[in-house]
């Protein structure tokens, strides 16, 4: 199973973004879905997830500002990311959790680079 990422960039003050996920690959189904975040010199954190039934959790800091959904029939996870804050600046990493003929497993996207312009 393979996850591409996009839709990262640079974003002016108080604008906005949507990354995409796509998951590939022998997938026979597709459980949670999430986004992730490292900034520089700072551990992974949880950003947002998403489960089959479309129950969402979100990281305090992110709440109210970022949106996480899904489309199933594509297999791909979306971040909307609203009034972005310079501490949001990341790479943002996408993970689901799969199963394939190989049985259940979970990977991750390669990440994409957000900037927040001071």
């Amino acid at each position: 199973v393979q996850l591409q990422a996009s839709g990262g960039g640079l974003v002016q003050p108080g604008g906005s973004l949507k990354l995409s996920c796509a998951a590939s690959g022998s997938i026979l189904r597709i459980n949670g879905m999430g986004w992730y975040r490292q900034a520089p010199g700072k551990q992974r954190e949880l950003v947002a997830t998403i489960t089959s039934d479309g129950s969402t959790n979100y990281a305090d800091s992110v709440k109210g500002r970022f949106t996480i959904s899904r489309d199933n029939a594509k297999n791909t996870v979306y971040l909307q990311m609203n009034s972005l804050k310079p501490e949001d600046t990341a790479v943002y990493l996408c993970n689901v959790d799969h199963w394939s003929p190989r049985g259940w497993g979970s990977s991750w996207g390669q990440g994409t680079q957000v900037h927040r312009l001071q």
